[in-house]
């Protein structure tokens, strides 16, 4: 009886363990396009950059359209950080060959041309303020902010986990010199509370990496 009880605890354990740490769980449909030239496109590519995501939050009650616009902004600057962070160390492995320009550079130009006053610019022009070979760009459609304290406070004291993030990510790679779209990876990816840009990145990367077309 005494074996029973404490394998009925084990397996407790091993479910509340499995339920905190599973944290996105992303399908294996994801639309992927790819330009008939994408890689000898991409295989002359020398320096390429990570344009700030667009990052749309679902409207949420009692809470104002300016605090909604800031966090944001504040999603773009962490999934854009990650990005890079994430494309730097695959090129470290040896599994990206192409050159990828840091964050801090990126923005700054970015900021001198105007990106960020609101002013839309095409990826061909992101790609000549940049001074770089091709831009991926993306787009990040959250239904929650990431990384919700509160949330994760209140669950873990009554025992109650928030709703499911669903996230649909748009990643796309442009072309300078042809001005054309070399790589389009769409992906729908769904997050307990507790999710994070890091954790999102990670997951959607590893996937959508074997697909880019720098990928040896």
């Amino acid at each position: 009886m005494k074996h029973k009880q404490f394998k009925f605890e084990q397996m407790n354990k091993i479910t509340t363990i499995l339920l905190m740490t599973t944290v996105f769980l992303i399908s294996s449909c994801a639309k992927i396009y790819y330009s008939p030239d994408a890689k000898v496109r991409a295989s002359k590519h020398q320096v390429i950059a990570i344009a700030p995501p667009k990052v749309s939050i679902a409207a949420r009650k009692k809470i104002d359209a300016e605090a909604i616009k800031e966090q944001q902004r504040t999603e773009s600057t962490n999934f854009q950080q990650e990005m890079y962070s994430w494309l730097l160390k695959r090129k470290m492995q040896n599994r990206i060959f192409v050159e990828i320009q840091d964050v801090e550079t990126t923005n700054a130009k970015l900021r001198k041309a105007g990106y960020f006053e609101d002013n839309p610019m095409s990826p061909n022009e992101v790609c000549e303020a940049l001074g770089v070979d091709g831009v991926i760009t993306s787009n990040y459609s959250l239904s929650k902010p990431m990384s919700d304290g509160a949330a994760i406070a209140l669950g873990l004291l009554v025992g109650v986990w928030g709703s499911t993030n669903n996230t649909t990510v748009t990643l796309e790679l442009h072309d300078k010199e042809t001005k054309k779209l070399l790589w389009n990876y769409n992906h729908k990816v769904s997050g307990s509370v507790g999710s994070s840009p890091a954790r999102l990145v990670d997951n959607l990367m590893r996937n959508a990496s074997k697909k880019m077309p720098y990928s040896n």
